[in-house]
């Protein structure tokens, strides 16, 4: 593995220390909780541990290396896993799910950094320990960044680009100096989501190949069994070295874990019918509402739980491939928008559960919807303020109610004005450009409610002369379709938090564009979204933070970037009456990896 000079991994004895230690760091303002703080507020500290619990996943897998690109669509889940938790491997810090964006101390005892977050220096905690009693070290670090550095995926493979300098210091401490161009919220990025590899058990030269061997970790489970593409089983570790640390209380409450993989979601929900799976995480609101009517439930050994978070809604839509030269142009994309009939759609196919989406942070502070742009917005903005439709600057901007027939004329009169400004008028039933050529495309689906939403869109955009073809695929295809970006629409969710950041460049930013799979997926690449994003990363203050990303909300509105669809504020899920929660719903809503077995002895 090359090795580069700027990355100085030598003993630093005497080096000055420019901060005091933390017990917490936040990307804006202070921790919540205090140094002494006992435990997270949202888990039980109480809780027997003990029982099992198994997962259900639609998909496949064949490895247990989830960093590198041959495993991006098909690593075993729960080894590294927000949804889960990251039962083989930890990070040098916790994001506490209570706080917008705050961290903890997890492999990392304490932190510390200069308020220009010039750099950033963890101080490991002495009991750390890999699975096999070999202590966590600074060279583990270092080693792990380049490591990913060289045969990572991304973003894995890019965690070093930011860093000018990375030093051992002390016995325990490992510190890491920013390049100019490094944003403020790096660190913490640095701190959250790099996974920490053992240097003794990690074979750099093999380290990109597909692997079924159980690996070492210092997180609280270890591989007890692997079936390649049908189920893999984790056993918690009696020995594990972070059982008694804060951030860790309350966590880990199964002796053991299984996920199952399925190919179909219809099928993982009848073993989740026949207690073959405990939990079921719903998303459709036809099926919350329909399908429960099953012995399991009427018996009361099925429990359904619906839970609010405090979060924004994120955005689901159609998605617009800008790599398509006929999306190419804004007022196509509006057009199209406006004659996608949600009240349709909402009333006919999902009796009416669900609200229209109309801002990527709707229902949160940070969203444009109904506040006009004031001076400060104005200001980040600069010349891009002109990009903005009037509607949305003056904060009345709403998309269209409808007379819910789907065949709205009013609405699609505009649509068509739209697509004249873009090129296109309608001849003899067909919508054309100058040179006779269709305004027609292909949406590729993944599921029968995206197929649902698909076929009324179809029938709409046909009553303006637009034709509209539809792909469903299985999982696999759709995963390898979205990565390699083959197609002309496709569906898309872009979950939104209270703390935006980095991701934002991974979805809309310029460099992310031909990124094979990265998550832009509408190819955007526009200096002003790129200049927006830097904003965003660099703000100080609270105000100019959430100021920039209400500008920022306002510039993707107004690029029509795909259809707006729909959200529900509750998140809703069944599962076996001996799964027990905590009472505290945290501000990003349930956690799976604080609940636990109540038949735990």
């Amino acid at each position: 593995m090359r090795r580069l000079l700027p990355f100085v991994t030598a003993l630093l004895v005497g080096v000055p220390a420019l901060a005091q230690p933390l017990h917490g760091i936040a990307m804006h303002g202070s921790p919540a909780l205090p140094p002494d703080y006992r435990h997270f507020t949202y888990v039980n500290p109480d809780v027997k541990k003990g029982g099992k619990v198994t997962y259900g996943v639609v998909g496949t897998f064949d490895n247990l290396n989830p960093f590198i690109l041959k495993s991006m669509r098909t690593t075993a889940r729960g080894m590294w896993d927000p949804a889960f938790g990251n039962m083989m491997y930890e990070s040098l810090m916790i994001r506490s799910s209570d706080e917008p964006f705050t961290l903890y101390g997890l492999l990392a005892e304490s932190v510390e950094w200069d308020d220009d977050r010039t750099f950033i220096q963890f101080n490991l905690n002495p009991r750390a320990k890999w699975s096999d009693g070999q202590p966590v070290t600074p060279e583990d670090v270092m080693f792990t960044l380049e490591l990913l550095r060289d045969k990572g995926r991304i973003p894995f493979s890019e965690r070093l680009d930011p860093i000018a300098k990375m030093e051992k210091v002390g016995e325990h401490g490992v510190r890491f100096s920013f390049k100019d161009k490094g944003e403020r919220e790096f660190p913490l990025i640095l701190a959250s989501f790099t996974p920490i590899l053992p240097k003794h058990a990690v074979d750099p030269a093999k380290f990109d190949q597909t692997t079924l061997k159980p690996p070492i970790g210092s997180g609280p489970y270890v591989v007890k069994s692997v079936s390649p593409g049908e189920r893999i089983v984790y056993e918690r570790r009696p020995d594990y070295w972070g059982k008694d640390i804060p951030s860790k209380i309350g966590f880990d409450n199964y002796d053991q874990i299984a996920v199952e993989y399925f190919l179909q979601d219809n099928t993982l929900f009848e073993a989740f019918k026949k207690g073959v799976v405990d939990i079921y995480p719903d998303g459709s609101p036809t099926h919350w509402a329909r399908a429960y009517d099953f012995p399991a439930v009427q018996s009361g050994d099925v429990k359904k739980d619906a839970f609010k978070p405090q979060l924004p809604t994120g955005m689901l839509g159609f998605v617009f491939n800008l790599r398509r030269p006929i999306f190419s142009d804004v007022n196509v994309r509006a057009g199209l928008s406006l004659a996608f009939d949600f009240d349709w759609a909402n009333k006919n196919l999902f009796d009416g559960a669900y609200t229209r989406t109309e801002s990527f942070w709707q229902n949160s502070p940070l969203t444009s919807l109904g506040k006009p742009a004031e001076d400060r917005e104005l200001a980040i903005l600069g010349p891009a303020r002109d990009k903005i439709e009037p509607q949305v600057l003056d904060g009345t901007y709403r998309l269209p109610k409808t007379d819910g027939s789907g065949a709205d004329r009013k609405v699609l009169r505009e649509a068509v004005d739209l697509l004249k400004k873009g090129g296109y008028t309608i001849k003899n039933g067909r919508m054309t450009d100058t040179s006779g050529r269709p305004l027609a495309f292909e949406v590729m689906t993944q599921t029968p409610d995206q197929e649902k939403l698909a076929i009324a869109y179809q029938r709409t955009l046909k009553m303006i002369g637009v034709e509209m073809s539809i792909r469903t695929v299985d999982d696999a295809q759709y995963q390898a379709r979205s990565g390699d970006f083959d197609y002309d629409m496709i569906v898309k969710s872009y979950p939104s938090s209270l703390s935006p950041g980095i991701e934002q460049v991974k979805r809309w930013g310029s460099a992310s564009r031909d990124a094979q799979g990265s998550f832009n997926f509408a190819g955007t690449a526009d200096p002003d979204i790129d200049r927006l994003i830097e904003a965003m990363l660099k703000a100080r203050s609270k105000e100019d933070f959430e100021a920039t990303v209400r500008a920022y909300d306002r510039l993707l509105i107004s690029g029509h970037y795909l259809v707006p669809l729909y959200h529900i504020a509750e998140q809703w899920v069944a599962r076996r009456a001996h799964i027990g929660y905590p009472e505290k719903l945290p501000l990003y809503g349930y956690q799976l990896n604080v609940w636990w077995d109540e038949r735990a002895q």
